[in-house]
């Protein structure tokens, strides 16, 4: 019975749809983790990236005393009650004057815990662009311009690469379309599906408090969980099983991804795809050994599971968690 549930809970994340989060397996040290609160401990952003057939890409004219003038893709912080894609047609709408789709998840970008941006490939659906006579304190203008020639000043040059990760995806698609999962959370954190593989054999990390499951591991805000990013918990997580000094961890990027926004609940869970290996393999052909009772190594026998992990992990088939 363990297996099956286990296989259930795999197949949802591998396909985007996520699970609640009932608890967490890994926390900060020192006192539970109090519930985030946008505008308080926590911000998220949310950025869109429009390509037309003609490759020209979607930016606003800034209208902020700091940056005005210059040039950006529609972006802006989420507020409290929104769900992450609420948030990201309302900027679009508010910048650019159009109504717009999300079709996939491009890049999550965090900066710790305390502040993540989401970018989406998205599509217009609707409305009219936004031209100097409508400018107002959100935008001055919105339009159209070549990908290989887009108008100065840039706000910033960090919108090049989201750009040029769109171009790429829409010319071959490195993970399926993935879109935020309405889901309640009250803390940011994170599932891991961490992986160990041997000659084309996958064993995945098991949580064994309560009901077996995936570990999730909640996000501290503490400054040295901050400075090191959000990988710190996944590393926390880590050693407290596994002796770490012999073993190289890397998280491969996002699975899907979890929020709701509504009755007070502004927590996220990223389903993150993590590698386990160790720095000199040898003839090591078995997981690590794992310390206590709470986790242990699972072997995933199911051929379409097995084979699902494989092409995840040898095509980094996620979305990108950046710094």
């Amino acid at each position: 019975m363990a297996s099956e549930g286990l296989r259930g809970a795999l197949t949802a994340v591998l396909g985007g749809r996520g699970l609640l989060v009932q608890n967490y397996d890994s926390g900060p040290a020192g006192e539970p983790p109090a519930p985030v609160r946008l505008r308080k401990n926590v911000c998220y952003v949310v950025l869109a990236v429009f390509l037309n057939e003609q490759d020209e890409v979607l930016l606003v004219q800034e209208a902020k005393k700091e940056c005005r003038g210059s040039w950006y893709l529609p972006a802006g912080r989420m507020e409290p009650g929104e769900t992450i894609v609420e948030a990201l047609q309302r900027e679009v709408k508010e910048e650019a004057g159009l109504q717009c789709e999300p079709l996939t998840l491009l890049s999550v970008e965090e900066r710790g815990p305390s502040w993540i941006r989401f970018a989406f490939l998205t599509r217009p659906t609707g409305g009219i662009l936004k031209t100097p006579k409508e400018a107002d304190a959100e935008s001055l203008q919105a339009g159209w311009y070549p990908r290989t020639s887009l108008p100065t000043p840039l706000r910033a040059q960090d919108i090049l690469h989201l750009v040029n990760l769109a171009a790429q995806y829409r010319q071959r698609a490195r993970h399926p379309l993935l879109l935020p999962q309405e889901l309640p959370c009250s803390l940011v954190c994170q599932r891991l599906v961490a992986t160990f593989t041997s000659f084309q054999t996958v064993w995945v990390l098991v949580g064994t408090v309560g009901t077996p499951h995936l570990p999730v591991t909640a996000c501290g805000f503490a400054p040295m969980e901050q400075r090191g990013g959000i990988k710190m918990a996944v590393l926390r997580l880590l050693q407290e099983c596994l002796t770490l000094h012999h073993l190289a961890v890397e998280t491969k990027g996002l699975l899907g991804l979890q929020h709701l926004g509504k009755d007070l609940t502004d927590g996220i869970c990223m389903n993150v795809l993590v590698t386990v290996a160790f720095r000199n393999p040898g003839l090591q052909n078995e997981p690590p050994k794992v310390r206590g009772e709470n986790f242990f190594w699972w072997k995933v026998v199911e051929e379409d599971l097995q084979n699902q992990l494989l092409q995840r992990l040898r095509d980094s088939s996620v979305v990108p968690i950046n710094r």
